[in-house]
């Protein structure tokens, strides 16, 4: 199991890790997501090694790795931009770790036939680099941090440099892959489909802090303040009076069903107490209805391959991100009236 305990790092004066905690157990897949700039980069090379901390500490089954360097501390680390030698085979590059660690002969045969083997290269061993595909590219690199056999993989944004249909395919295998070989690993992403596809906990990284930590559904269900959910795309954010399973806002009153305080619960009863708070509105929970209580003009129609995407301004100048499966939608600029789902509403805590 790996602690990283209060690590903190500064740059020009700048956190890029502030009393920062991450604990990943054996053979679980823990997601760092968060924006460019928030020191998820810095905590891979600060674990692996590479960069040093002003403070904290960084454990392994509760013993100190300070004093170790990164070719002892038996990690695997996989780059966004791969970092693969041009000049050599992919044999080549598979075997570059494991000849580092006295690896040889025979041995060094099986493991990186093995290696290529798990990723689905099996034959490409005497290919060249140029000659290899972007994804194919990504396999070598990932054959090529699995081959020493680490006790923890650390892979910094892969996929990122490729398009959506080859990431996706990648990301089924990757998750494939480490539930097949049950790897520790850490994920380093922006990406929040990335995370939430491959990751058994997702922490949620903000300017060097945790800003949240949970399972996928946790986080996404329950975000746990305006930041986290408007990182995750949710954009529907308004000022509640919330009493007795309604939410007075400035678009309208609206039902709450049964929540609690930052979380999404099943539609049944009501919300006791009275107070104000911030609310969230999910794209997907607003439905066209003759008698809906918001009222607004279609100002942006966007077909998105399975949905629509509108944004609808009310009276009040509020823009509203709506998302609806209908074939039929309102066109630019026609009225429309909208009721909310309560399952859809998230009752923020902060």
């Amino acid at each position: 199991m790996l602690e990283a305990r209060a690590l903190t790092l500064h740059f020009a004066g700048i956190a890029a890790l502030d009393d920062f905690n991450l604990t990943v157990p054996d053979r679980r897949v823990v997601s760092v997501l968060g924006p460019s700039g928030c020191g998820k980069s810095t905590l891979l090379r600060a674990i692996a090694g590479l960069q040093r901390v002003e403070q904290g500490q960084i454990l392994w089954d509760g013993d100190p790795l300070d004093h170790l360097p990164p070719h002892r501390r038996g990690f695997g680390l996989m780059f966004q931009d791969y970092s693969l030698f041009p000049h050599k085979s992919v044999a080549g590059n598979v075997a570059f770790g494991l000849r580092m660690a006295g690896v040889q002969g025979a041995e060094l045969s099986r493991r990186v036939g093995a290696a290529l083997e798990r990723v689905g290269l099996h034959g490409y061993g005497n290919r060249a680099i140029g000659n290899l595909s972007g994804g194919e590219q990504q396999r070598v690199a990932l054959a090529r941090a699995l081959a020493p056999e680490p006790r923890l993989l650390m892979l910094d944004e892969p996929l990122g440099a490729l398009d959506r249909t080859l990431r996706e395919r990648l990301t089924e295998e990757l998750r494939e892959l480490f539930a097949t070989l049950g790897i520790t690993a850490i994920y380093v992403t922006h990406d929040q489909e990335e995370a939430f596809a491959l990751a058994d906990r997702v922490v949620v990284m903000r300017r060097g802090q945790v800003a949240q930590e949970g399972s996928p559904e946790e986080v996404w269900w329950k975000p746990a303040d305006e930041w986290v959910a408007r990182f995750l795309g949710l954009a529907n954010i308004v000022e509640a009076r919330v009493a007795n399973g309604w939410a007075e806002t400035a678009w309208g009153r609206l039902p709450l069903g049964d929540q609690r305080k930052g979380a999404h619960l099943p539609a049944a009863g009501g919300a006791a107490g009275s107070a104000d708070m911030r609310i969230v509105v999910r794209p997907t929970a607003f439905v066209p209805a003759a008698d809906g209580p918001i009222q607004g003009q279609v100002v942006s129609r966007v077909f998105l391959g399975g949905v629509y995407r509108l944004v609808v301004k009310t009276p009040s100048g509020a823009r509203l991100q709506v998302e609806l499966a209908d074939g039929g939608s309102p066109r630019l600029g026609e009225p429309l009236s909208l009721r909310v789902d309560p399952k859809g509403i998230v009752i923020l805590g902060g």
